[in-house]
């Protein structure tokens, strides 16, 4: 059974970094375009980064343009997302997502574009 995994989240305060892990069961992430989203109270889920199965092509939100960093480790069957200079505004449960698809160079950026999904890990920034 295909399942996706994430932890890493927690509390933290502002200014500070966590590092969130994807770990994929049932399936090789080699050839899935990966994405993370997260869902703050009241709002809609949203990108925050996403990569293609080639890994040559990444998204970032401009709102974590130059804080975050996504990556994956095919050995481990794993991507991460770390995130640098949190902000109270990245608050949000976070969730990995993963897409099947022929082009390796695909970059998916909607929520409706992705198969899998994670069951999401909370990240609070808060002093």
């Amino acid at each position: 059974q295909e399942q996706l995994v994430e932890s890493g989240g927690g509390l933290v305060q502002p200014g500070g970094s966590l590092r969130l892990s994807c770990a994929a069961s049932g399936f090789t992430l080699d050839y899935y375009a990966i994405g993370w989203f997260r869902q703050a109270p009241g709002k809609e889920r949203e990108a925050v980064s996403c990569i293609s199965s080639d890994d040559d092509h990444t998204y970032y939100a401009d709102s974590v343009k130059g804080r975050f960093t996504i990556s994956r480790d095919n050995a481990k069957n794993t991507v991460y997302l770390q995130m640098n200079s949190l902000k109270p505004e990245d608050t949000a449960v976070y969730y990995c997502a993963a897409h099947l698809s022929p082009w390796s160079h695909y970059l998916p950026t909607k929520r409706l574009d992705y198969d899998y999904w994670g069951q999401g890990t909370q990240v609070t920034v808060s002093s």
